[in-house]
């Protein structure tokens, strides 16, 4: 125990309730507006979106994952009655090839294209292969759709339901599914509760901002400011694209409910570099953003005051006060319809025992592995340093 006055325990706990309070209050606010239905009766604010307008869905692909086949056959299946599915990838002998030939074969009645190889505008991999699917698209409204995006029938419904008409961007964070070990559903404590949490907290209180895994565009409104290429501005387009569209004087939106992510298999390596390689982009593009999240996990701020306040009286109420902050955890987990397990509490404990040093991580280097280059990300071209281990 760290022996302080009784002031500097009082306000140790003081400032550890305001953090609880915080993140309780953030967890009732994505609890709110998560499964939200985006409906001038639930909202007073509908949809903006042209009924019956065709949609271009732009999904770059790179190499063969677990559900490659799963996601990419969802993207013919679709219900809506107009849009097309543009497929980039940059290199002709990638082994998803095959797959995806198989699949337009399959489903003549889709119209779909493939387009081989990129269009190198800076250091961002996948930009750089969707360069030309955008410029291809036919149509004004156009989604980059990740790969491993698993979409539901509804999904260019679901974006289209979001836009308003001050809407520069509709876009869906990722939600973790289908774990198949433990360091998976450490990936899905990450994704779900925690990162999906804040970003519709955020959104909701008027500060949303992008992420890259589903992106709707109004194709005359982004070409107006630069088009695709302008997302080089930084080396994240999802950041490239929060600061374009707030420049703009519009704003970003998200779907009702995010699109899930099959997980399968994770070790603690792949966690810990594809949370350490965010976490660098946060601190790179959105410094004082980034710089509070050292206190968004609970354990480091209940474990530091139990420290110093050193009382029996303290640690019961910090241990009331970290069943508080994991239950309403479960609790949004349960209303959202997410994964939840009997391991999940540990899971939560590992992601926050990670926290602290994946944030320290952030400040002490500016380099990251991204799609097998290790870069530097200090500047927007982010120079490749050398060829590292693949980190989708």
């Amino acid at each position: 125990m760290i022996a302080l006055p009784e002031s500097g325990a009082s306000a140790a706990l003081a400032l550890c309730a305001v953090l609880v309070a915080v993140n309780l209050a953030s967890l009732a606010v994505a609890a709110l507006r998560i499964g939200r239905k985006d409906t001038g009766k639930d909202t007073g604010k509908p949809s903006a979106f042209p009924a019956g307008a065709p949609v271009s869905v732009v999904r770059p692909l790179r190499g063969l994952e677990a559900f490659s086949e799963e996601t990419l056959l969802a993207s013919f299946r679709l219900d809506h009655p107009a849009y097309e599915l543009i497929f980039c990838v940059a290199d002709a002998g990638d082994p998803i090839l095959p797959l995806l030939e198989r699949m337009r074969s399959a489903h003549p009645q889709i119209p779909s294209r493939l387009i081989l190889g990129d269009e190198h505008i800076g250091g961002n991999p996948k930009l750089n292969n969707c360069v030309r699917g955008w410029d291809a698209a036919r149509h004004d409204w156009v989604i980059l759709a990740d790969s491993n995006v698993l979409m539901p029938p509804d999904y260019i419904q679901q974006m289209q339901a979001a836009w308003r008409t001050d809407s520069g961007l509709v876009c869906s964070t990722p939600i973790g599914s289908r774990p198949a070990n433990f360091f998976a559903e450490v990936e899905c404590a990450f994704l779900n509760t925690l990162q999906a949490r804040w970003q519709y907290a955020g959104e909701a209180l008027g500060l949303g901002f992008a992420q890259g895994k589903s992106m709707l565009w109004n194709k005359p409104f982004l070409d107006a400011q630069g088009g695709i290429r302008a997302l080089n501005a930084e080396i994240a387009e999802d950041a490239a694209a929060t600061k374009l569209v707030r420049a703009a004087g519009k704003r970003v939106h998200l779907v009702a409910a995010p699109f899930r992510q099959p997980l399968g298999h994770r070790d603690l390596a792949e966690v810990w570099s594809r949370q350490v390689r965010w976490a660098r982009l946060r601190r790179v593009t959105f410094p004082l953003f980034f710089a509070p999240e050292i206190g968004i996990g609970a354990l480091l701020p209940l474990v530091l005051t139990g420290l110093v306040a050193g009382t029996a009286e303290a640690a019961l109420w910090l241990v009331g006060a970290g069943a508080l902050w994991y239950g309403a955890e479960m609790a949004l987990a349960v209303r959202a319809g997410w994964h939840r397990s009997p391991r999940m509490l540990a899971a939560f404990l590992v992601r926050d025992a990670l926290l602290p040093a994946i944030w320290a991580c952030a400040w002490a280097r500016t380099a990251i592995v991204w799609r097998g280059n290790a870069m530097d990300i200090r500047t927007r071209d982010a120079a490749p340093l050398e060829t590292g281990p693949s980190a989708a």
